[in-house]
């Protein structure tokens, strides 16, 4: 089963073009979305999950059409959004007791052994009877996963997830999508780099409503392999290098200095070292529009 995106466009009544043509083709596995804020990620999630309705273009997942059958899709879509509200005084079993029961599961042994299995997969099974509002972000974020899965979703679409957890919650949240990547279609937006670096096995990196690159991790990495050099300098002549080079970022060092990071196929000059491609160095290359 795939998920094809062909051709969707949105624009906003403020004149803002959230989605410009975009074009996908995502294949069972983790897929990441990467993107500053404001790209258009968190409109591309919503208008697949069927919160909103795009101008042009069309999306399918096998042989569901999103935009025509909006409820068989949501059939088999578990969906978590950027934040979302719980009811105060119940424990995390109990709502999704609940919440399985909305999802159309009637019997109460097959309830309890689904709560039982999303408990387990998203490592909540020793705080199930706590109130959930007194979960901790990244606790919480994994009862997103574990509400989502009560379906047994085919596509599970996930938008920035780990903002604002701390290394342990993100951590411990991005090995319960790795798993989940084995047996579903999973598609995770995030304006973090290390998070697709981590996760993912395919990506698409997105700004102004567009696809910039679509392709793995690894393959991007590996067309600026030979091309990133470095190199460290006074701050005060950051602004005279980047009017000579291809400065991809500036990191502050020890002694108030920066170390640079510059795309160029040749050695920019002796005192310049190479060094090895990271993704940060694909994604801000893009964005900056930098050709070596």
């Amino acid at each position: 089963m795939q998920l094809k995106i062909e051709n969707l466009s949105k624009t906003y009544p403020n004149g803002t073009k959230a989605l410009d043509g975009v074009n996908l083709t995502i294949d069972k596995g983790m897929f990441g979305l990467l993107g500053p804020n404001g790209a258009g990620k968190s409109t591309l999630m919503r208008t697949l999950a069927t919160l909103q309705e795009p101008d042009n273009g069309n999306a399918s997942i096998g042989s569901i059409n999103i935009l025509a059958e909006p409820m068989e899709l949501r059939k088999i879509l578990g969906y978590l959004p950027q934040s979302f509200g719980v009811y105060p005084k119940m424990t995390a079993k109990k709502l999704l007791h609940y919440f399985a029961s909305l999802k159309g599961i009637a019997s109460k042994k097959e309830r309890d052994e689904m709560v039982d299995y999303v408990l387990d997969i998203t490592n909540l099974t020793k705080v199930k009877n706590r109130e959930v509002a007194r979960y901790s972000g990244g606790m919480r974020q994994r009862f997103g996963i574990a509400q989502l899965l009560l379906n047994k979703p085919k596509l599970i679409i996930v938008d920035e997830p780990t903002a604002g957890l701390d290394p342990a919650e993100r951590h411990r949240f991005l090995n319960v999508l790795r798993a989940l990547g084995k047996d579903h279609i999973v598609l995770f937006s995030t304006h973090i780099v290390d998070d697709v670096k981590d996760l993912c096995t395919d990506m698409a990196i997105m700004n102004n409503g567009q696809i910039l690159l679509n392709e793995s991790p690894q393959e991007a990495v590996g067309k600026l392999e030979g091309k990133i050099w470095e190199k460290t300098i006074n701050p005060e002549e950051l602004e005279t290098y980047e009017g000579t080079h291809n400065v991809i970022s500036s990191n502050f060092k020890q002694n108030n200095q920066l170390n640079i990071r510059v795309l160029s196929t040749n050695q920019p000059s002796d005192d310049f070292q190479a060094s090895s491609c990271q993704l940060e160095d694909v994604y801000f290359s893009l964005l900056n529009n930098l050709e070596a």
